[in-house]
């Protein structure tokens, strides 16, 4: 089969919570399709997103951060992001630009040092945070030591520094291939995931650092028309004072969540959005399979 030298391959993006991994993602497919906040383990679920141009097709896979895992909903995380170091064309390891190599780290390198037949590339992000722009030689030179890297690439997810010569590198380690999927595919998330996790993106700006990580998203009812768009949500927390918080006073909280989502998941629709929002408890789902298989984080999944 005539590929005409274009390539298709898959990336995943590993790192540890909170390092941009879902800012790089949606940098490069130029659409929000991975929440991100300042809370660590944002991201749950493994994120298909796809990059397509006349060079052929990268498939990136963002995962949830690697952690020492604290209940059902934190074994799963890590085994969607250690499941995704396997399988893989290329393999992203995303640091901040620190000479401190922690124990969170020396577990990612071990199990990088396991990955056969994968192009390692480590990226250095966040340099714009970097006062002196030769620090980040330093990082690269004790990184270096831990693991035989095929690239380390120093950029901002943020503004887009470094990106393109990451994707030159990307596609330098692709295979010839034909495209996994069509031209105008850019994930394999469905509309409702992605809405709900746009919601969910808003309560963790809004919430108190205790709420977010008992906090999922579940769509009720998911109405398209041409003009307006019907959605019904319910944020699932553990606790009853946690609904008082989310809730807030004469729903003031819930109003403000609403009122953040509403606009992100327009854009994404390309129309109006009806949004309303309820709060349910749901004591401990996270140690629960069978809630967290109904709130989307299916143990089914990790092997797919």
């Amino acid at each position: 089969m005539n590929n005409n030298g274009k390539k298709a391959g898959f990336v995943s993006i590993i790192g540890r919570p909170n390092v941009g991994k879902s800012t790089l993602m949606n940098h490069i497919i130029g659409q929000k399709i991975a929440i991100t906040s300042d809370k660590p383990q944002t991201t749950r679920n493994r994120i298909r997103t796809v990059y397509t141009e006349e060079r052929g097709q990268i498939v990136f896979v963002d995962t949830p951060g690697i952690h020492k895992a604290k209940n059902k909903l934190g074994d799963y995380m890590v085994s969607v992001a250690r499941k995704a170091i396997v399988d893989v064309d290329a393999l992203i390891w995303i640091v901040e630009p620190t000479t401190y190599i922690g124990a969170g780290e020396q577990s990612i390198i071990e199990e990088i040092s396991k990955s056969k037949g994968v192009a390692r590339i480590l990226v250095i992000n966040k340099i714009d945070k970097l006062k002196n722009k030769a620090e980040v030689l330093e990082v690269i030179e004790t990184y270096r030591k831990t693991c035989e890297f095929d690239e380390i690439i120093p950029l901002s997810a943020k503004s887009g520094e470094g990106v393109n010569e990451l994707i030159d590198v990307l596609f330098k380690h692709m295979p010839e291939g034909a495209p996994y999927y069509e031209e105008d595919v850019i994930t394999d998330q469905p509309l409702r995931q992605i809405v709900a996790e746009l919601i969910r993106e808003k309560a963790l700006w809004t919430l108190k650092d205790e709420i977010p990580h008992g906090v999922a998203v579940v769509i009720d009812a998911f109405e398209e028309g041409p003009k307006l768009c019907k959605i019904t949500a319910t944020i699932v927390c553990e606790k009853d004072s946690h609904k008082a918080i989310i809730i807030g006073k004469n729903g003031s909280m819930l109003k403000k969540i609403g009122s953040l989502a509403r606009p992100d998941i327009e854009d994404m629709l390309e129309c109006k959005v009806y949004l309303e929002l309820w709060v349910k408890v749901r004591k401990d789902w996270r140690e629960s399979d069978l809630l967290m298989k109904n709130y989307g984080y299916d143990k089914r999944d990790i092997d797919q």
